[in-house]
């Protein structure tokens, strides 16, 4: 019998950082956002940090993890957990993904870029915004073939959306993410104090300028302004009904994951009309200020749903032990945003691989300590409202 000792994914971690001594990034995720907020520009950090109204919400989503508690399991001998996840037919080596987060060139010159390449290290999805700051053919060759999903802000345009589609499939996206709740723009008070949106300043849109599509219908060629008002009139659709679903189908044969559900009819809507998945989220509370949290909403939707098509979570992650509480309560995989950011911010693509290194590392040993051999075995038993 082999008594040799493997120390796990998560120790591991710890021991590199005990041995590297005082760390380049801090592994306290508050040290690391003061940092971000220190490097970045004023306007910038507000974008990134900022949310909708009085950041109610934002908060909430936060806060909400703490109204549960995991209940550990003694002695079940979980040394190694297993943290792979099925979804949409693929094995995934982590239940975490890396949200879709826009104009990351406000945060760091590699931007999207930097992200894929520390996301495709450590072997972790992304899921890439339509306003990012690369295009989706370099995101996509930077990822090296590890997997990543593609996020659409569906264009009052069909033809541009469907152009959009078209790549995300030809460069290798193996799902499609929509994000409903943002059908316009929410109420962003810092954003509007710093007259600031940095679409108007041509961020976020490489996607648009490598879009035969959109550049076929600018008024002004290359002119910034003629861009911008282009972009302006397209962005998005808030005329959108449940019955504008078969355009999607028609246009791609990806899967289809509806982001931004939150109530469980929506989820029950979804699955009915033949989706592929619903991903729990109020956007990190950057549109409805006052709306529940997300994790609130989760269980429900979970119970709507019923299992016949995977839900995903996001909005709060912040820890990995966040992770668990929102996979015990019935999410597949979540999504996670603003704290790979900070490390973008901070320290580019090392600063990325950090954090979600370190978001592993904490799952891991979560899980273990809890006795929870695998992410499968993660159910309401797991955890108890306080």
């Amino acid at each position: 019998m082999d008594s040799t000792f493997r120390p796990s994914f998560g120790m591991r971690r710890q021991l590199e950082l005990y041995a590297a001594g005082v760390p380049a990034q801090p592994a306290r995720l508050e040290e690391l956002r003061r940092l971000a907020e220190e490097r970045l520009d004023r306007r910038a950090w507000d974008y990134l940090e900022g949310a909708a109204g009085a950041e109610d919400t934002a908060r909430a989503n936060v806060e909400a993890f703490r109204r549960w508690r995991i209940v550990p399991r003694m002695l079940r001998g979980v040394s190694q957990p297993d943290l792979g996840v099925e979804l949409l037919g693929q094995t995934l080596r982590t239940p975490v993904l890396l949200a879709p987060l826009g104009v990351q060139g406000i945060l760091h010159p590699d931007a999207e870029l930097a992200v894929a390449r520390a996301a495709s290290s450590l072997d972790v999805p992304i899921v890439l915004s339509s306003v990012s700051s690369k295009t989706l053919e370099e995101v996509s060759a930077a990822m090296a073939g590890r997997p990543r999903w593609f996020q659409l802000y569906w264009s009052r345009d069909r033809e541009f959306a469907a152009s959009l589609l078209g790549r995300a499939e030809r460069a290798g996206f193996s799902a499609l993410v929509v994000t409903l709740d943002t059908l316009q723009l929410g109420w962003r008070p810092r954003d509007l104090d710093n007259a600031y949106l940095p679409f108007r300043e041509g961020q976020g849109l490489a996607n648009y300028l490598a879009d035969p599509v959109f550049r076929a219908g600018l008024r002004g060629g290359d002119d910034p302004r003629a861009v911008v008002q282009r972009f302006a009139e397209l962005f998005a659709d808030p005329s959108l009904t449940w019955d504008a679903l078969p355009f999607l189908r028609e246009h791609t044969r990806l899967p289809i994951l509806l982001k931004g559900i939150l109530h469980p009819d929506d989820a029950r809507q979804a699955v009915d009309r033949g989706m592929d998945g619903v991903i729990v989220s109020n956007h990190g509370g950057r549109q409805i200020d006052g709306s529940i949290a997300a994790l609130e909403a989760l269980p429900g939707v979970v119970e709507a749903v019923g299992g016949r098509v995977p839900v995903l979570f996001d909005s709060g992650i912040r820890r990995g032990a966040d992770v668990v509480k929102a996979l015990a309560l019935g999410a597949r995989a979540v999504l996670v945003g603003r704290p790979y950011a900070y490390g973008l911010a901070v320290r580019g693509e090392a600063g990325v691989r950090d954090v979600l290194h370190n978001l592993l590392a904490e799952l891991d040993l979560t899980m273990s300590l809890g006795g929870f051999r695998s992410t499968a075995a993660l159910d309401r038993d797991a955890v108890v409202r306080v």
